[in-house]
């Protein structure tokens, strides 16, 4: 244990998603020994990001403005929508050149064991824009694990009486995995082939 703002530096580091006591301690110890100048700017940024930085109106991906860069592209397909957890799975899908439609974003996945249900994510937004039928594919493009599957499987229910096509990103996904962490390829060719969630009403 350390005194005073290093140990409290220490326990605030600890507490960000992916990093343990030691990695704290030593992006502590890496912050005391940077320039001033260096820590200010970077203090700064994260004060501008919680000042700045919001969710997007429709979607809900990360933007600047009341409406994201995807939203606000006329070049977009608007009948097709790709129905992520996280707003680094966009950035995940649009490296792959291979999708040119619009975003959901949930905000999560459905985790019963986190406490979290449909209700908690964006799934009643996502329905009221698919209500003007404008939209003709869903593809459902949450991470092959328990808790994105889970996700997909209740959409694709709900998803079935809107009399849309339902897909799924095909296999070569590393089941468990999460899409950020897929390379470009193989995302890419899952999204090229990706399958219908309702193989009986496929092309309805």
């Amino acid at each position: 244990m350390y005194e005073g703002p290093i140990q409290d530096l220490i326990d605030e580091l600890s507490r960000l998603p992916g990093v343990g006591p030691r990695s704290a301690q030593r992006i502590a110890f890496y912050l005391l020994d940077a320039p001033e100048e260096d820590v200010f700017k970077f203090a700064d940024t994260l004060r501008r990001v919680k000042q700045q930085a919001r969710f997007c109106d429709v979607c809900f991906n990360v933007s600047q403005e009341e409406r994201c860069r995807v939203c606000r592209d006329p070049r977009r397909d608007r009948t097709v929508l790709c129905v992520v957890e996280e707003s680094k799975d966009v950035v995940a899908i649009e490296r792959t050149n291979e999708f040119r439609g619009l975003y959901h974003v949930l905000g999560g996945s459905i985790s019963p064991i986190d406490g979290r249900g449909p209700a908690d994510l964006h799934t009643r937004e996502l329905f009221t824009r698919l209500a003007d039928g404008e939209i003709q594919e869903v593809i459902l493009a949450t991470d092959p694990d328990t808790q994105g599957e889970a996700t997909a499987a209740y959409l694709s229910r709900i998803l079935r009486d809107f009399g849309i096509r339902v897909t799924r990103p095909a296999s070569g996904l590393p089941v468990g995995g999460d899409l950020e962490y897929a390379d470009q390829v193989t995302l890419g060719r899952a999204f090229e082939g990706r399958r219908s969630m309702f193989p009986e009403t496929t092309g309805s």
